[in-house]
């Protein structure tokens, strides 16, 4: 090594040690060494690329990581989380699911994001799990209606009021069903300044945070009657497997046709993807196939789920293609 090559690793080294060792920040050790902050960062990625410094990460979660990096590689989605649950019951996996998304959404949220937030039992499990932190502007909104006369508690109003009052901020209503009875009542609805502003507002949402249904009689849009019996079978027999927002999607992820779309107060999931940060939240067997769905269509952009949901839609998308 030349005197002067042996300089130059001495400068890597000390650049390293002011950084790694001593805790000092780029601009900080730019200005007491009299260079540039860019040739700051230079260095250091010069000392990685040199093996100077190697950096070793004591990664408790490998197993998971390497399932989300697998359902990314796969799908073509920007990010996943994915979460171990020793004990699977509904109300542990709720709760799990609900608490990363919320740690999620406190790295992701800016100031004056509008935030839509969609009906359901996980929607609400995220917002209880939610705490304060400071933003200023933030807006909530719901992207449906109301899902029937029960389970008022997860309502989308019931879910957008949770999460505006955790993080003491303004939030928008919608005063009307999510289904209607004719394509006349909606038409008339949708004339109301109210109603129309709601919505208006929630097509602009910039993150929105949803749940992802099963199309069956088990589904929580059926039980609580936002969806009949007729309906259900109609979009069933267009191939129906995932609902998401106020769309329901089929096997391969397509945003399919059905009869009480034009009955529907809500946002359809393809009004979101122009300019919306969608986070899908589901998890659970019943999930499976919706959540595959859901990825193949690339409806959503970070998916919360759990390690045995995740694998099971690798292994159904790899076997039902």
């Amino acid at each position: 090594m030349t005197d002067l090559q042996n300089e130059r690793v001495r400068l890597l080294v000390k650049i390293s040690r002011l950084y790694y060792e001593d805790g000092l920040n780029q601009q900080d050790i730019a200005k007491r060494l009299g260079i540039s902050r860019p040739h700051v960062s230079r260095m250091l990625a010069a000392a990685r690329a040199e093996g100077i410094v190697n950096i070793t990460i004591n990664n408790p979660y490998s197993r998971e990581q390497n399932i989300e990096q697998e359902l990314i590689e796969t799908f073509g989605i920007p990010d996943t989380f994915v979460i171990s649950i020793e004990e699977h019951s509904e109300q542990r996996l709720l709760h799990q699911l609900g608490r990363s998304c919320a740690v999620l959404l406190e790295s992701m949220l800016k100031d004056n994001d509008i935030v839509g937030v969609m009906a359901g039992r996980t929607v609400t499990a995220v917002a209880a799990e939610l705490e304060y932190f400071a933003r200023n502007g933030l807006q909530f909104t719901p992207l449906v209606g109301g899902w029937g006369s029960t389970g008022s508690s997860w309502h989308a109003n019931s879910n957008t009021m949770m999460f505006a009052e955790r993080m003491k901020s303004n939030y928008w209503l919608l005063h009307a069903p999510a289904v209607v009875v004719s394509q006349e009542t909606k038409e008339l609805l949708m004339k109301e300044p109210e109603i129309a502003n709601v919505l208006e507002i929630a097509r602009k949402s910039t993150v929105a945070v949803v749940g992802i249904g099963q199309v069956s009689k088990e589904a929580t849009i059926v039980q609580t009657g936002y969806f009949g019996n007729a309906d259900l079978n109609d979009v069933l027999r267009q191939g129906a497997v995932a609902n998401v927002c106020a769309s329901f999607l089929n096997v391969q992820g397509e945003n399919i046709a059905f009869s009480a779309k034009t009955r529907m107060l809500g946002i359809d999931v393809s009004e979101l993807r122009p300019h919306t940060h969608v986070i899908g939240v589901a998890g659970g067997q019943d999930k499976v196939k919706a959540i595959t769905a859901t990825l193949r269509g690339k409806w959503i952009d970070t998916l919360v789920t759990d390690l045995e949901t995740a694998q099971r839609v690798l292994d159904f998308h790899k076997h039902n293609r």
